[in-house]
């Protein structure tokens, strides 16, 4: 097992950053020891930090090797997946040539715009490429999930979606793979809903779009930094976000993002393609108000991990849905945005800081470099 933890030195980046640097050819950051930062929680050890760009995803493969992707939000953008090596440097992941993309190159084997990245249980990484530069509409018919062979570091296959699945419009969110009945679910946030992907066939349908349980509930407040999380044209409202797969794969969790409210839907339904959609509906089970999370994931043991972003906290709901507070820290969990457990026991979560971004504070940035990846160890 390789130790991933890792802290980015942040003077370099920083002076980088402030002189304009050239990002369509930045390097990774180079990592310095791990230190950690006065502020954090003692329960939250640092694994990795960037103080120029803004990472989502946060993947910790069952040989110990830690990924993180980068989406292609704003203009400063460079890589979209690092593999944060042991000998404390992060490199392009697979290679330099899947991260080289720029506006106006072919994105069909270039990574485009990377929200999530996924680690399963039989030595592959998933990478969900919307393809959405900006969370505009997908760039030149881009979308895709890429995976990729852990032991030979090589693309093994592109899943690429059809109009009617995954069109224009449409921003695919994060995925959870069950290889044993040989699916995987995504979720899709822009207009809601869930894609089933066939990994025999690349066969994707996508079910409950204009369902309630992937859409935000309009009468919920989501509150950071005090007020209420609007952009120029009001309120924002970001449907079918986070989402896990119970360790049985019977059930699929899922919530919209910007309210309280958890769903699941029956597995069985959602890989059975003559279902209809009122089928699928029928399946859909509301599991009450939580807390407003962006991802989830589960434990062997059913345990389910959340960030409540409005406290800043991590908590997990057992299997018989009571809710712990895990840990609380305002300057550490800033926006937690992904999760991984890792097979030693720990919650990997990265921090993407997404309520400090110029679209939602009149044009002002009021990120506090650096973004962050943080594990806490689980009991």
């Amino acid at each position: 097992m390789r130790n991933p933890l890792i802290y980015v030195g942040l003077a370099l980046a920083l002076l980088a950053d402030a002189c304009g640097t050239d990002h369509s050819t930045a390097q990774p950051p180079a990592a310095q020891p791990a230190e950690t930062p006065a502020a954090a929680t003692s329960a939250l050890e640092p694994v990795f930090a960037d103080s120029t760009y803004q990472l989502t995803g946060v993947a910790a493969a069952a040989d110990g090797r830690v990924f993180v992707n980068y989406p292609y939000w704003l203009d400063k953008h460079s890589y979209s997946l690092l593999e944060i090596g042991s000998d404390g440097q992060a490199r392009p992941y697979p290679d330099a040539a899947w991260n080289s993309f720029k506006k106006g190159d072919d994105g069909t084997n270039k990574f485009v715009c990377v929200q999530a990245v996924v680690a399963d249980d039989h030595g592959s990484l998933w990478v969900v490429d919307p393809a959405g530069i900006g969370l505009g509409k997908v760039y030149q018919k881009s979308n895709k999930v890429v995976q990729i062979d852990l032991k030979t570091n090589q693309v093994k296959r592109i899943y690429r979606f059809p109009e009617a699945v995954a069109g224009a419009d449409s921003y695919l969110n994060d995925i959870r793979v069950d290889n044993q009945h040989g699916f995987a679910y995504l979720t899709s946030s822009s207009k809601g809903g869930i894609v089933v992907l066939n990994l025999a066939t690349g066969a994707a349908r996508r079910v409950l779009q204009s369902h309630y349980s992937t859409q935000s509930d309009t009468t919920y407040h989501f509150k950071m930094n005090g007020k209420e999380l609007a952009n120029a044209q009001g309120p924002v409202k970001i449907n079918s976000d986070g989402i896990a797969l119970t360790p049985d794969k019977a059930w699929l969790y899922y919530k919209p993002l910007t309210d309280n409210k958890l769903y699941r839907v029956s597995t069985a339904v959602l890989r059975d393609f003559k279902a209809s959609e009122q089928q699928v509906e029928q399946r859909v089970e509301d599991l009450g108000n939580f807390v407003t999370t962006d991802g989830m994931e589960f434990d062997a043991a059913s345990n389910l991990y959340l960030g409540d972003l409005e406290k800043s906290s991590i908590v997990r709901i057992g299997p018989d849905k009571k809710v712990t507070t895990l840990v609380t820290d305002p300057t550490t969990l800033s926006w937690p945005d992904s999760y991984s457990v890792s097979p030693d026991g720990y919650l990997y979560i990265s921090c993407s800081q997404i309520q400090n971004m110029p679209w939602f504070n009149n044009g002002q940035n009021l990120t506090k470099r650096p973004y962050q990846v943080v594990r806490l160890k689980l009991k």
